[in-house]
């Protein structure tokens, strides 16, 4: 398909002043990158992404969860017996869960022995 509608984009102006893209996307004329793009999220999407990070270096994450983030809700639903199932759910290994556990059960043993000496 050489054309795609882009309607619901006709509002969209490019940063600076821009024209409007028109109401046909050229797909086989696409970048590369921009193809494959809308090959996976669809066209009008494409164009969102595009009009907000053209010209940018975006560098993605390997991992979907934010480190610090992720060993908080590890830490709140360690069982002691989920490794496996928390290293597959956050995109983590079973080694860093163990570490991430670990780390917190000793904090929690130094503020248990800070609390006891306050007293």
């Amino acid at each position: 398909m050489l054309f795609r509608k882009a309607d619901d984009l006709s509002n969209i102006r490019a940063k600076g002043g821009e024209r409007e893209m028109g109401d046909k996307i050229e797909v086989s004329a696409l970048h590369h990158f921009y193809r494959g793009l809308s090959e996976l999220v669809g066209v009008e999407s494409m164009l969102k992404i595009y009009h907000q990070y053209k010209g940018m270096q975006m560098t993605i994450p390997t991992h979907l969860y934010d480190r610090e983030l992720a060993a908080k809700r590890v830490n709140e639903e360690y069982t002691g017996h989920n490794q496996q199932e928390l290293a597959r759910k956050y995109g983590y290994s079973q080694k860093w869960i163990r570490q991430v556990t670990r780390e917190n059960n000793n904090q929690e043993k130094v503020n248990q022995k800070n609390h006891e000496e306050l007293l």
